[in-house]
């Protein structure tokens, strides 16, 4: 059996729920307190033993290239100022992986993102990694699907219980039976409806897979918002193949819409030694102005 040593990062998207900041600014750029999110994602991928990482881009992502590049004046004068400390952060993300890059020219939906990465892939199984969810954990979420892949020699799709009036936001499984935390599917459904949905466990933005998927991408019919669906692919080649489910063990964050975004840096913000006390603070007097106000 391969080992998975390559990541596929999508981020192509238009990033339309954070318009109008994402008309000139990758979403997969918006800073988690100072770092950006995607840098959060590549440090998962590598955690876990990732070896090679494609971003996946689009129009206008120019400044994740940068962001995982060198940048010889900015280093030179915090090295001249002896700004040790800033100059190991800068240099980070250059350092972290060998990341390749690839662009989706039409904005085709999650399932074509993944379909433009085949070349890179070959006939090797491969992670998958959202960047509309963070993933803390003390084994990396990744490194767990990687396991359980070994274990299984398929697909295997990282889930999590969702509320129930929320699942329409997912792509859902509908489990047959389970060893632990470790589900076979019978299929996997795309954003059903609350009332048509099959469970609650909801696929996370984490997946490993097999090259098998790529024939499938190819011929999938455009699916649910008029894009190639990823789920839609999964479920075809669960029906030939067979996928697992994995319910992850860790604490996931929504940085795909406002309101998580939002409660995520806060959340990351209270972690940090420097933010935590005058944060605090000030929300309390926040909370107490908005009070008085309503």
């Amino acid at each position: 059996m391969k080992r998975v040593k390559k990541a596929v990062i999508p981020a192509a998207g238009l990033g339309t729920r954070f318009l109008p900041v994402t008309k000139a600014m990758p979403k997969e750029m918006l800073p988690i307190v100072d770092k950006p999110t995607i840098q959060y994602i590549v440090e998962e991928a590598i955690k876990s033993g990732i070896e090679d990482i494609i971003i996946v881009t689009g129009k206008g992502k120019r400044a994740i290239e940068d962001h995982f590049d060198n940048a010889f004046e900015l280093e030179q004068n915090l090295l001249s100022k002896q700004k040790l400390d800033l100059l190991d952060k800068v240099q980070a993300p250059t350092k972290m992986a060998d990341i390749h890059y690839i662009r989706q020219k039409e904005p085709k939906g999650l399932g074509h993102a993944i379909w433009c990465a085949r070349k890179f892939i070959g006939d090797e199984p491969f992670a998958v990694l959202l960047g509309d969810d963070i993933v803390e954990s003390n084994d990396p979420c990744i490194e767990q699907l990687i396991r359980q892949y070994e274990k299984t020699g398929s697909s295997v799709i990282g889930v999590q219980t969702v509320p129930e009036l929320e699942t329409d936001r997912y792509g859902i499984i509908d489990p047959s039976s389970n060893e632990g935390r470790l589900y076979e599917v019978k299929n996997f459904v795309e954003k059903p409806s609350v009332t048509e949905a099959p469970s609650n466990l909801a696929i996370m933005g984490r997946y490993v897979l097999t090259p098998d998927i790529f024939p499938y991408l190819e011929n999938q019919e455009v699916g649910a918002g008029g894009e190639i669906q990823l789920t839609d692919a999964i479920q075809r080649l669960n029906q030939s193949k067979g996928v697992f489910a994995y319910d992850f063990e860790g604490t996931r964050y929504d940085v795909g819409e406002k309101l998580g975004f939002v409660l995520t840096t806060l959340e990351f913000a209270l972690k940090n030694s420097e933010l935590k006390t005058p944060l605090v603070e000030r929300m309390k007097e926040i909370v107490e102005e908005h009070t008085q106000i309503n």
